[in-house]
């Protein structure tokens, strides 16, 4: 695995993290200033920018706060010199949710890029299959 890799991997592990924690600094850090969402909840044409970003996670954390999980099951990075992808399978759900859908997985595809030597999150994919 490259350093570079090995970066990025970490970036989302941190942002994982902090979206599990409620950390909405922590959730919106290492991202860029244009950052464009797809998300789960409306608005389905995503909403674009650090600002934006920042005011869907609240209702988020208060559906998590019922106990729900937001963890990565599997998580690969491909990354060139400036620019990266990474798609991930997370548990996220209730309890109640996780039991009756056990290998429901959220989809998330993140592409990265690095911007004065840094690596930061552009654009984030959040789905669930349906059914």
């Amino acid at each position: 695995m490259s350093d570079d890799e090995t970066q990025i991997r970490g970036l989302i592990t941190r942002w994982a993290e902090a979206v599990h924690r409620g950390d909405l600094d922590g959730v919106a850090a290492a991202h860029t200033e244009d950052v464009v969402l797809f998300d789960v909840p409306p608005p389905h044409d995503g909403v674009r920018g650090i600002a934006a970003y920042r005011k869907v996670w609240p209702p988020f954390f208060t559906w998590q706060a019922q106990g729900a999980c937001f963890e990565i099951d599997s998580l690969e990075v491909t990354a060139g010199t400036d620019v990266a992808f990474a798609h991930a399978l997370l548990r996220c759900g209730t309890p109640a949710e996780l039991a009756e859908h056990p290998t429901r997985r959220l989809r998330l595809t993140i592409g990265a890029r690095k911007e004065d030597g840094r690596w930061l999150i552009a654009h984030e994919h959040h789905s669930f299959p349906h059914g």
